[in-house]
């Protein structure tokens, strides 16, 4: 096992994290910034080591002030959580170059998964259904990119090869400005991630955003855990997340689940991972893997019953996996809202001081977070302040369970979303489940008139 592991990571996936390596006897060093001194896992935490400054280019994604802090308090694993480095194939190399033990896949699969394109033709080769595309990166030639807008068929996505979260995505519904538009997505992409490539694929009208999650060992064991529904989004963000996900049958999960099964030992990966698919007529459509712990992760492991992060430690630590596919058993219903500080209808993000904090409590209610009173929410990194989680025995019971788990959360001296999750629990759409990807947009936009 692990001995001694660096948390290169904030907020409430590195208190998670630090309560994973508690169970395990494994020594926690927290990794912070000078926003950060006062994060509940710094104050936890064995040893805590400052890393830079507040801005997250001169602290959390500085390589070498985490592999110095590594260094300095003679670790021995380095956790990247999510976000910031936890897909950064660069440094999961440096990482295992200097002798540390990188928690998560190698940086060959890494960047395998992280070119989207290279990914689908991974996908493709291990029999992964892909949405109809542009099969690489478009080309110079203007009439060759008509022609393959063409062989698709209206609309089509225009998408960042090297990116994510909607930036260098663009919709275009007609030759006329498909030209423009893939220039214009190549500048954003490079703007945003360094590398201008784009392609092409379908645009699906109505699709929900639903995603596997899988778990392999270095040797050779892979399962597969379910699926997730992820398809309340903002801004290509996500709001709210349940597992299983509405209407998909067992025959479908297990035919999705055991490809992925297949992909991951195609590719030799290892860890927890995501494979997110479009899900639209009945037919899913791979659009790319994440090779991290994922945010929404804690309602998988509500259903399924595994502790994915202590599951990642004990892969890294180079042991088997402690089951297999058939001792999966996924029961009941679990349902997560993201709690982020900001304004309910705005968005603005609303940084400050928590005056008081009082989690909600519960039969089936857990709640992921680092705030406590007193503490103050930095305006230096991403709003989202912690994850409610309600779990029952039926979809009615989470959705039950979490409305009453809203209503006793109280945040006090800063903004939350609170009042818009317990909107979104009310929505007729949402409570008979299966809504799609533009759902809490079209929402929004009837609320906020």
């Amino acid at each position: 096992m692990i001995e001694k592991l660096l948390i290169a990571n904030r907020g409430e996936i590195a208190l998670r994290i630090l309560r994973a390596c508690r169970e395990l006897g494994i020594q926690p060093v927290a990794a912070y910034s000078t926003a950060d001194r006062d994060l509940k896992h710094v104050l936890l935490a064995d040893e805590a080591v400052c890393i830079g400054p507040a801005p997250a280019t001169g602290s959390y994604l500085n390589m070498a002030a985490l592999m110095s802090a590594a260094e300095v308090t003679n670790c021995t694993a380095i956790h990247p959580g999510y976000g910031f480095l936890s897909e950064n194939a660069d440094f999961a190399e440096s990482v295992e170059r200097s002798g540390f033990i990188f928690v998560g896949p190698t940086a060959d699969v890494i960047r395998i998964m992280g070119d989207k394109t290279a990914a689908i033709a991974e996908m493709k080769a291990a029999g992964v259904p892909c949405v109809p595309g542009s099969d690489g990166v478009l080309p110079d030639d203007d009439d060759a990119i008509k022609a393959i807008a063409q062989r698709i068929g209206y609309p089509v996505l225009i998408k960042a090869a090297a990116g994510g979260g909607g930036r260098g995505m663009h919709v275009v519904h007609s030759e006329a400005s498909l030209l423009s538009s893939v220039n214009m997505a190549q500048q954003e992409a490079k703007a945003a991630f360094g590398n201008g490539a784009v392609f092409m694929e379908k645009f699906l009208q109505t699709p929900r955003h639903i995603e596997f999650q899988v778990l392999a060992d270095n040797h050779g064991n892979v399962v597969h855990l379910g699926e997730r529904d992820c398809s309340l989004q903002r801004r290509h963000q996500k709001v709210v997340e349940e597992c299983p996900a509405p209407g998909i049958t067992e025959a479908q999960r297990q035919e999705i689940g055991e490809l992925c099964v297949q992909a991951c030992k195609r590719i030799g990966y290892r860890g927890a991972g995501t494979f997110e698919f479009l899900y639209e007529d009945g037919s899913f459509y791979f659009i790319e893997m994440n090779t991290r712990i994922q945010v929404e992760h804690p309602v998988t492991e509500m259903v399924a019953g595994v502790d994915l992060v202590r599951a990642q430690l004990r892969i890294a630590s180079g042991e088997p996996l402690r089951f297999t596919q058939d001792d999966i058993q996924m029961r009941g219903h679990a349902i997560e809202c993201r709690i982020n500080a900001e304004h309910p209808r705005s968005f603005v993000p609303s940084p400050g001081e928590i005056r008081m904090f009082h989690p909600p409590g519960g039969p089936g209610i857990r709640m992921d977070s680092h705030l406590y009173s007193g503490y103050r929410v930095p305006p230096h990194y991403d709003s989202m302040v912690g994850k409610l989680i309600a779990y029952g025995d039926s979809r009615e019971s989470a959705l039950a369970r979490m409305r009453q788990a809203l209503s006793e959360m109280v945040v006090e001296g800063i903004q939350t979303n609170l009042k818009l999750h317990e909107q979104i629990m009310l929505d007729p759409g949402f409570v008979a489940g299966g809504v799609h990807i533009h759902h809490l947009e079209t929402l929004l936009r009837q609320w906020l008139d």
